[in-house]
């Protein structure tokens, strides 16, 4: 069973959009009328929604960290750093949404990790 994801304000729409063309079910902030509204709100949204939330504001991983610590359930947070590139975001996040089942990212964060650019000699 594949997760759908609630996708952060501050993401670049070229992401959504990408994750769309590939199928992935997703959800954004501003589409669900809730731009401005607090971090801590944005996760016990996603978790209603039965969505993984992806951000690139490390805000959330303050969020998340608090919830682990509290034993605060959340659906998970997938994180990625503003440098990550847009095409390597939506391929990362195309296979977590694909290959996972909601339960493998519950009250957890995954990250994308930076991919180093390759010279060619």
């Amino acid at each position: 069973m594949a997760i759908a994801l609630y996708i952060d304000e501050h993401v670049h729409r070229a992401i959504s959009l990408g994750l769309r063309l590939r199928g992935v079910d997703v959800l954004t902030v501003q589409e669900d009328g809730l731009t401005a509204t607090p971090d801590s709100l944005l996760l016990d949204r996603a978790l209603k929604l039965q969505r993984v939330m992806f951000s690139q504001d490390q805000d959330f991983l303050v969020e998340a960290h608090h919830r682990q610590v509290a034993n605060i359930p959340f659906a998970g947070v997938i994180y990625a750093r503003q440098l990550v590139a847009v095409g390597n975001c939506i391929h990362d996040l195309e296979i977590i949404a694909k290959a996972s089942d909601p339960q493998d990212l519950a009250n957890r964060v995954e990250y994308i990790p930076s991919k180093a650019s390759t010279q060619l000699s």
